[in-house]
């Protein structure tokens, strides 16, 4: 799958690691409903951590189609929110 962090580029990053991040991923939706700006802040950073953690960096001349985009680290609630899916940020 192919990852891209706005702002920063794109990794490529196996299936296996989908259900790894979807934890994070509900964690976050949880702060957002429930407005918690300090721990949204703090779980957006470790998702994207763990993204670049298991991913492998493509090369910036690359043009592979993203297959799920995510925040850049400094995005604000409102705008991850734009983002959202139903199932979150992560599929799954």
């Amino acid at each position: 799958m192919i990852v891209r962090i706005m702002g920063e580029g794109q990794v490529s990053l196996a299936d296996s690691h989908l259900t790894e991040l979807s934890k994070l991923d509900d964690e976050l939706l949880r702060e957002m409903e429930n407005g918690d700006g300090p721990g949204f802040r703090s779980t957006l950073a470790a998702l994207l951590s763990k993204v670049r953690e298991l991913g492998e960096p493509l090369p910036d001349d690359s043009l592979h189609p993203s297959e799920l985009i995510l925040p850049s680290p400094d995005a604000t609630l409102e705008e991850v929110r734009e983002l959202l899916s139903d199932d979150g940020l992560i599929p799954g």
